[in-house]
């Protein structure tokens, strides 16, 4: 698995969802897009700040489409906070194939612990609403919106 640097950026967008959130996704390559979804995601669920990383797992997800990659990733990573409440900031990620398309990952985080942990949003799902991800001159693009 490569470890490379990771320059991908995140925002949130105000005016796309309402009762949820949308968040665009900037990565320099597939790997770095999705190790940057992962940082976004706990972000949500916490001040990434106060997570000691404390725990190591290790994923492995296969879809048919890039999207729908992404949409598992990221729905393995909120599956992975309510069955073992684990939150994991820090995603080292490599996007393989051509349809189908696999990811393997090792993330790293900590169980939540509110006491030492600055809480922010549970994150039910990921949804398909204006799911997209697309290359772009300098890497790649995503917007995801999740059901909080």
């Amino acid at each position: 698995m490569r470890h490379s640097r990771r320059v991908g950026r995140y925002r949130y967008l105000e005016d796309v969802a309402i009762a949820d959130c949308a968040i665009e996704l900037e990565g320099g390559d597939l790997d770095d897009l999705f190790a940057t979804a992962a940082a976004a995601l706990a972000a949500v669920m916490v001040d990434p700040a106060t997570v000691p990383v404390t725990c190591k797992r290790r994923l492995a997800l296969e879809a048919e489409t890039r999207d729908l990659l992404l949409f598992d990733w990221l729905g393995e990573l909120i599956f992975r906070k309510d069955r073992d409440g684990e939150v994991f900031p820090v995603a080292d990620v490599t996007v393989a194939g051509d349809g189908p398309y696999r990811l393997d990952a090792v993330v790293r985080g900590a169980p939540l612990d509110p006491a030492h942990m600055e809480l922010r949003n549970d994150p039910k799902a990921v949804t398909l609403h204006a799911l997209a991800l697309d290359s772009s001159e300098r890497g790649w693009r995503a917007r995801v919106v999740i059901d909080l």
